[in-house]
């Protein structure tokens, strides 16, 4: 997920400044990474330099000076295309728990790959229970029933792998040392 394309997304709705921007970003994907002040303003430096968006106004409310910002008709194709294009599955797998099994399997052997299988599933576990109270409770919006519906599905399919993962190690261990 490109930032710049998601502050196209936000400014797709009318003007805001970063302060805005940036407390959108962080309302809106509530189970994102929140996204820090320097990067947005960055990031709207990137856009303005391309012709994304353009400088519409400034408002002083209790702060400081705050600029706000629009899309340019260049930035709405852009947000369009990139909103047309489909995510290609990944071609490699470059998950931080792949590495660590054989990583494990090559620096300490079959014992040490188990426990860091049994303790990755453990703090699996853990995070979809979080995510479950997330979802069932009473104040909970459709977006965060989305999100964490969609982060469960990717630690379901994490915990499915660990689990086939942990019956396989002797034999990885074997292909790996080989």
């Amino acid at each position: 997920m490109s930032t710049a394309h998601v502050l196209l997304g936000l400014l797709a709705g009318g003007p805001r400044h970063g302060y805005d921007l940036k407390r959108a970003h962080d309302d809106r994907l509530p189970q994102a990474k929140p996204v820090a002040y320097g990067q947005v303003y960055a990031t709207l430096g990137r856009l303005e330099r391309d012709g994304l968006v353009v400088p519409s106004g400034q408002d002083q409310e209790s702060g400081p000076e705050r600029t706000s910002f629009e899309l340019t008709e260049r930035g709405r194709e852009r947000l369009a295309a990139w909103l047309g294009e489909v995510e290609p599955p990944a071609p490699y797998v470059t998950s931080a728990l792949f590495s660590k099994v054989v990583v494990a399997l090559l620096a300490a052997g079959s014992e040490s790959a188990r426990d860091y299988l049994i303790s990755q599933r453990a703090a699996h576990m853990t995070r979809m229970r979080e995510l479950t109270a997330i979802k069932t409770s009473p104040g909970a919006s459709v977006g965060d029933v989305v999100a964490a519906d969609y982060a469960i599905g990717h630690l379901d399919a994490d915990l499915r792998w660990l689990q086939t993962t942990l019956a396989r190690v002797a034999d990885l261990e074997k292909e790996v040392n080989a």
